[in-house]
């Protein structure tokens, strides 16, 4: 009797299964097809995503070749090449490129005596949703370290305070260079409470521990 109950359910399930194929059968078929193309698709685009990595990778390398090429001491005409390749691959590359294309070509900017652009270009990744956000705080750290002497300093200060915070990695520079407007703001005691909490940490380089030490001995301790 078992055994009768058993073949009954099977040919009742199989009998479910044709019927259910009978009326959906073309859909189950579609859906088939719609995953292995999805699949496909998928491959596809990892494919097209490395290749463009990999050509964003070489216009890097060679951006970088002729930016090292240039000695410190050179002119804006010699670093004008350097400048155009690495404006290229800013502008054709992927966002992780990119976004180290947009730093390298800012240094470039400002060493070639054109402020302005590097500061263009500091706001340009600083701004950019795509770009990481470390690197995003590392250019509005940038952008503030070249207004600290000539800046409008309630602009400078705006970038420099999200930077301050201990979780950000950034935050020691930070710290650094807002003592510098402080004092260049006439705010000397702030500057020297920060300096000190600066020179303390055990966790800053020993180099920026030594730059807050010597400012705030100047500053009369």
């Amino acid at each position: 009797m078992v055994d009768i109950f058993d073949e009954v359910s099977e040919d009742l399930r199989a009998e479910q299964t044709r019927q259910l194929l009978r009326r959906y059968g073309g859909l189950v078929v579609v859906a088939v097809v719609l995953v292995l193309v999805g699949a496909g698709g998928w491959e596809a685009w990892r494919a097209y995503q490395a290749r463009q990595d990999a050509a964003a990778a070489t216009e890097y390398l060679a951006a970088m070749t002729l930016a090292d090429a240039v000695p410190p001491e050179a002119d804006a005409a010699a670093r004008a090449p350097a400048i155009a390749a690495f404006q290229n691959v800013a502008a054709s590359a992927p966002a992780g490129y990119r976004t180290l294309a947009r730093l390298r070509l800012a240094a470039l900017q400002e060493a070639a005596g054109k402020p302005e652009d590097a500061a263009a270009t500091w706001n340009a990744v600083a701004g950019d949703g795509d770009a990481d956000p470390l690197l995003r705080d590392l250019a509005n750290l940038l952008w503030a370290q070249q207004g600290i002497d000539k800046g409008d300093p309630a602009l400078v200060e705006a970038r420099l305070k999200p930077l301050t915070a201990a979780d950000n990695p950034w935050h020691q520079l930070a710290q650094m260079y807002m003592a510098l407007l402080d004092v260049r703001t006439g705010k000397t005691d702030a500057a020297r409470a920060t300096l000190r909490v600066l020179e303390s940490d055990l966790s800053a380089p020993e180099g920026l521990r030594g730059r807050a030490g010597g400012l705030l001995d100047r500053l009369g301790g």
